[in-house]
């Protein structure tokens, strides 16, 4: 048996070893930027009030090639589909826990505020969803889960009240969602001409109508 030489040449990197594992790593975190940095543009853009954001503003604003666009997204549907959930979840983070066991006039004041604020903030992509949304399936589909979420919101934080309307419970969760929802901050700013706190303030008087005549039904 011969034995091994002690300066033999290391055998050199292939598949499988760190450092083309690394390289693969390297690779895929770019990639991932890239995406992200393509979501991150849209969304801007559509903030800013971009109706019809196409592949080339995107990738221009994201600082990469047309080219890049097109690997990570095949059309402007999938990009919605991405910027849809990275808005709903920065809604959701930004939105505070309204305390369940807080007076009724409290808790329609947090709400109200809250709502406002986020209606406002993002009213450049309310509109934009607004022109395409009879030709997009997918922002359909976010609009659908966006008002399951805040229909899931309004019955838990003013769940007693839903339930003293009785069998009109279902009317008046409609009612709620309705008052508090982009048409009808829409009509107060760009129909009616009103200010933030006008608007908010109309959203607040019909909400309390609608949930003072149902906790007083009984009495």
């Amino acid at each position: 048996m011969v034995a091994a030489s002690s300066d033999a040449v290391p055998p050199r990197p292939g598949k499988g070893t760190p450092a083309r594992a690394e390289r693969r790593d390297g690779r895929a975190l770019r990639s991932e930027r890239t995406r992200q940095a393509l979501v991150d543009a849209h969304v801007a853009l559509l903030l800013e009030g971009d109706l019809q954001p196409t592949a080339a503003r995107v990738a221009e604003r994201a600082g990469v090639s047309i080219g890049a666009f097109w690997f990570h997204f095949k059309d402007i549907e999938s990009l919605f589909a991405e910027s849809g959930a990275k808005i709903a979840q920065s809604q959701e983070a930004a939105r505070g826990q309204i305390p369940l066991d807080l007076p009724l006039a409290e808790r329609i004041e947090l709400f109200c505020q809250q709502r406002a604020k986020m209606l406002e903030a993002g009213a450049g992509m309310y509109r934009a969803a607004q022109a395409r949304l009879s030709s997009s399936r997918q922002l359909q589909i976010n609009r659908i889960r966006h008002t399951a979420r805040l229909r899931s919101e309004l019955e838990e934080l003013f769940a007693g009240e839903i339930a003293a309307a009785g069998s009109a419970g279902n009317e008046l969760s409609n009612a709620l969602q309705l008052a508090s929802t982009w048409p009808s901050w829409m009509g107060c700013r760009d129909y009616q001409g009103l200010s933030v706190e006008e608007s908010a303030a109309v959203m607040r008087r019909m909400m309390t109508a609608l949930l003072v005549a149902a906790s007083t039904k009984g009495d």
